[in-house]
């Protein structure tokens, strides 16, 4: 009887099989990396996008009379959530007093570390009455910024979005 020769791998084809896969991981990882990045970044142009379309509507609603204001106000709402709550539709007859909703829910800041905290505190206020460059909260809601450290893929700061 002949005898059967052993089958199996040899150290070196073990060896070049695990620096192929090594090979190719060092390339996945980063490129995963990336995606994550960039879809967190799409997260919050998305965001960024509903809030500040909520703000103009409700500005305009304003400007047209459907929500009541005070003389020297700047016709933006004092809080995010007010956008979610509604306001009472001033141009409606007296009887019947629908509401105008202007979000279903305030979207969160997709690079915000606190996942407990509140939608409306991941998002940086800027009042009507504070500066582009040194924005500042104040008695209502003019536009929202990330308040997330670091650089987008193009560069740009996630504050200055």
């Amino acid at each position: 009887m002949m005898a059967q020769r052993a089958r199996g791998f040899t150290l070196i084809e073990v060896a070049i099989t695990a620096a192929i896969v090594a090979l190719l991981a060092t390339v996945a990882f980063p490129m995963a990396e990336v995606t994550l990045q960039r879809n967190k970044e799409q997260e919050l142009r998305a965001a960024l996008w509903q809030l500040r379309e909520a703000l103009d509507a409700y500005k305009r609603a304003g400007d047209e009379g459907h929500i009541l204001r005070k003389a020297g106000e700047s016709g933006y709402p004092p809080t995010l959530q007010m956008l979610v709550d509604g306001v009472e539709d001033a141009k409606s007859p007296e009887a019947a007093k629908p509401r105008i909703y202007f979000l279903r829910r305030v979207p969160r800041d997709p690079f915000h570390k606190e996942r407990n905290a509140p939608a409306e505190q991941t998002w940086g206020k800027r009042s009507y009455a504070s500066s582009a460059t040194e924005p500042k909260e104040g008695k209502d809601v003019f536009d929202v910024y990330s308040l997330a450290a670091g650089a987008g893929l193009n560069g740009v700061p996630y504050r200055e979005w």
